[in-house]
């Protein structure tokens, strides 16, 4: 055992460690990977430990480079949390390469969104969002698993851009169940795609507002809200968009119309779908005002109509996306707990990754487990804030 000590300062709160964290006489204080949240946790750490130490034998080859860089620039005050992610992003890149993966910078995705739905301009918004688009039916269609993880992942945690990371998954959700569930042919599939992934445009901005907001929306802000369903409308019309069945999907998104979507129009059926997505990702998502819905009650909340009745686009969603879909976390009849990486055999029985062990102890690798097999069932659902482990989404994502 080679204990190199570490500065106290240099612990960044709230981020998940890059090494395992020991005490002066060896002792194990934290796993690789865990989330020290309190200033008042990590002294008492200290106080187990009498110094906290970093054991470079049992570090692997990517982290002897970083350790003895970290020496040197721990003695000039620098950032340990930046430094450990700047290390942690080059290795995630580098696994990609030897994998052959190669994955979408969502963060790139979300900001160009945003860019596109906060200030459509007539001018070059027909370019820009098609672009963007065929970049995401590619990934639903490459890798449907994978782009949900993601979408749903990001979601559970997003607030600076919370509206275009929410079209975005809606678009991404409908489009897989229409095509696996629904069986829709491809031009109906990009055209509720356009819809979902524009639904929202004449309040992007106030969305991400509201997101942040603590206090009761104004009675400015409530109009908005409702009304925001035509204003798209509008505003795709003015920025060139004239497909009739996307214009109508849009201004339809909000409509309470329960009932077998056989007796819909197309554009009707597209809208319905919408709503029952638009629902699942806005109950899980985040809010300055209130926590998010466990995904399974995100997922009862599309299952059923206003007339609490089992609806038919919300059921095609739960049986595409499964009752555990991609990017939820879950407790296993191990006691371990797990993200969902790829939808299973089931709706039931999808495949995870362990993050925690059964004493909730970050595993530091994740470990893969069928959960169609007994020792690995899911017991149940853990929400995202009780998670203490912040994985990057970029391992997790080699992991489907």
């Amino acid at each position: 055992m080679n204990l190199v000590s570490l500065n106290i300062e240099s612990i960044q709160l709230g981020h998940p460690l890059p090494f395992v964290l020991r005490g002066a006489d060896g002792v194990l204080l934290a796993q690789k990977g865990y989330v020290i949240r309190t200033r008042e946790e990590l002294a008492k750490m200290v106080g187990r430990g009498r110094q906290l130490c970093v054991d470079t034998d049992e570090s692997g080859d990517s982290h002897r480079a970083y350790l003895a860089q970290l020496q040197r620039m721990l003695i000039a005050d620098t950032n340990l949390g930046e430094i450990a992610a700047m290390k942690m992003t080059a290795g995630e890149q580098a696994a990609a390469a030897r994998t052959g993966k190669t994955l979408p910078d969502w963060p790139e995705l979300q900001l160009r969104a945003t860019q596109l739905l906060r200030a459509p301009s007539p001018s070059d918004f027909g370019g820009r969002f098609q672009s963007l688009h065929d970049e995401l039916v590619r990934h639903c269609e490459q890798t449907p698993d994978a782009t949900l993880l993601a979408l749903i992942y990001l979601s559970t945690q997003e607030t600076r851009m919370y509206s275009a990371t929410h079209s975005m998954l809606v678009s991404c959700v409908c489009m897989v169940v229409a095509r696996e569930m629904l069986r829709w042919p491809s031009g109906r599939v990009q055209q509720l795609g356009h819809a979902a992934l524009s639904m929202n445009i004449a309040m992007t901005e106030l969305q991400d507002q509201l997101v942040l907001q603590t206090q009761p929306l104004t009675a400015t802000q409530i109009a908005a809200v409702e009304d925001h369903a035509a204003r798209s409308e509008a505003l795709l019309r003015h920025l060139g968009v004239a497909d009739p069945v996307w214009l109508e999907a849009v201004r339809c998104h909000h409509h309470r119309t329960p009932g077998p979507l056989a007796k819909k129009t197309e554009a009707q059926q597209m809208a319905r779908l919408l709503q029952r997505a638009d629902i699942f990702g806005a109950r899980m998502a985040p809010r300055a005002a209130r926590l998010p819905m466990p995904v399974t009650a995100a997922m009862q909340a599309s299952y059923y109509d206003e007339e609490h009745q089992v609806d038919e686009a919300g059921a095609a969603l739960v049986k595409t996306l499964g009752v555990y879909p991609p990017g939820a976390f879950v407790r296993l009849a191990s006691r371990e707990v797990g993200v969902v990486i790829r939808r299973g055999t089931t709706a039931t029985t999808p495949r995870v990754a362990v993050v925690t062990n059964r004493d909730g102890m970050p595993t530091g690798e994740l470990i893969p487990r069928d959960t169609g097999m007994p020792p690995w069932k899911i017991t149940g659902v853990v929400a995202f804030k009780d998670v203490r482990v912040k994985l990057p989404l970029d391992r997790l994502l080699q992991m489907v």
